[in-house]
């Protein structure tokens, strides 16, 4: 199979086997008018299995959805065909709007308005707790 390469545009790599469609989905790219290339079980040495996306076209990818999704991704902008930066992802401290409150008597699910905050608070876990609530993501 093969894949062009982009012009000007994101590649994001190294995503776990299984999850593009899941960052498809949350970072919306969906709302897109240019061409996603979905690469999902690719070959590597380092995982075995990965995913990865590629969007031909410049975006400004929120690195904390992605960050709370795997931050081992790893995120290429590409300009003129060549990679000018490459960034990587660590779980983000604090969440704002990624996800929304389970609990139904918080004030994010009784009151409209309030953004939905989430602070890390076992990063080996990966649990977040709602800032208003204490319930856990």
């Amino acid at each position: 199979m093969r894949i062009d390469s982009i012009q000007n545009g994101i590649v994001l790599d190294h995503i776990t086997a299984g999850m593009a469609l899941r960052v498809y989905n949350d970072l919306e790219l969906d709302k897109l008018d240019c061409s996603i290339a979905i690469l999902q079980n690719v070959k590597s040495n380092k995982m075995g299995k990965k995913d990865i996306l590629k969007i031909d076209q410049e975006y400004d990818v929120n690195l904390d959805v992605l960050g709370y999704i795997d931050p081992d991704i790893t995120v290429s902008i590409i300009k003129d065909g060549q990679t000018v930066e490459k960034k990587k992802l660590a779980l983000p401290k604090k969440l704002v709007n990624i996800k929304k409150c389970k609990n139904p008597r918080c004030i994010t699910s009784t009151e409209q308005g309030i953004p939905h905050i989430f602070k890390l608070t076992d990063e080996e876990n990966r649990v977040y707790r709602c800032i208003y609530c204490e319930a856990d993501k």
